[in-house]
């Protein structure tokens, strides 16, 4: 029996077709329908792992790139929504992935604002930096290291190459969309002495800032506050 069919009521005055409705999207998109309430702000979460070009296995959290794109589109041409807030949460993921969607992002003519919570590791960073505005909580954590490929590797000049060249562009864009000197970005990422078995530094919450590479320390009423005045701003200036 097709249940598309049959309109049913739950607990909640929801049609059963709206509650199959809400179901595949916390499946596909990790999105939950709040409380019907018309905002000019659409939220987008970056959660556990980007995935890539490459699928993870299921029972990694992973936020799937080709639903976070036509997301950031949507809100960029939608004339109802005005700003963009990004929530942060991972560990990294897929380098291109990753930093297709903070070039997206930054490219966007209409406010937006991210906020770390947890952690924002890896290529995590970049999105961070992607927008506006930066906040981090004060809990949360941010670590910087150089980038790694998992997998066959194959060892000839023209890997290295085209590390270095990726390297380049992440670091690039972190310092073209923060406040941090090109030479400290560099020194935090080939640290040797603070991570066990790995090359990097971790920052927490107020070191992120201190170095530059967060605007501020905040939690979810800053950023909202913020992006409204930034929408409260762009709108002025266009009037």
């Amino acid at each position: 029996m097709d249940t598309y069919n049959h309109i049913f009521f739950n607990d909640n005055g929801e049609t059963c077709n709206e509650t199959e409705k809400t179901i595949e999207s916390v499946k596909e998109l990790g999105e939950v329908r709040p409380p019907q309430y018309k905002s000019n702000i659409h939220c987008i979460t970056i959660i556990g792992q980007v995935e890539g070009h490459i699928v993870l296995p299921p029972q990694n959290k992973a936020t799937k790139y080709e639903h976070i794109i036509p997301q950031i589109v949507a809100v960029e041409e939608n004339p109802d929504i005005e700003g963009l807030l990004l929530i942060l949460n991972t560990v990294g993921g897929d380098v291109e992935a990753g930093l297709a969607i903070a070039e997206l992002i930054s490219s966007m003519k209409k406010p937006s604002v991210s906020l770390v919570l947890g952690g924002g590791h890896s290529i995590g960073v970049p999105l961070a930096v992607s927008t506006r505005y930066s906040f981090i909580a004060s809990t949360a954590t941010m670590t910087i290291h150089p980038i790694r490929m998992n997998g066959l590797i194959i060892g000839v000049p023209q890997t290295f190459e085209y590390f270095n060249k990726m390297q380049e562009r992440i670091i690039n864009f972190v310092i073209n969309h923060s406040h941090i000197d090109k030479e400290l970005l560099k020194k935090l990422m080939f640290t040797t002495s603070e991570l066990a078995n790995d090359v990097g530094s971790v920052l927490v919450g107020r070191e992120a800032v201190e170095y530059g590479l967060i605007n501020q320390i905040g939690g979810l009423s800053e950023a909202i506050s913020k992006l409204k005045k930034l929408i409260k701003d762009q709108d002025d200036n266009i009037h």
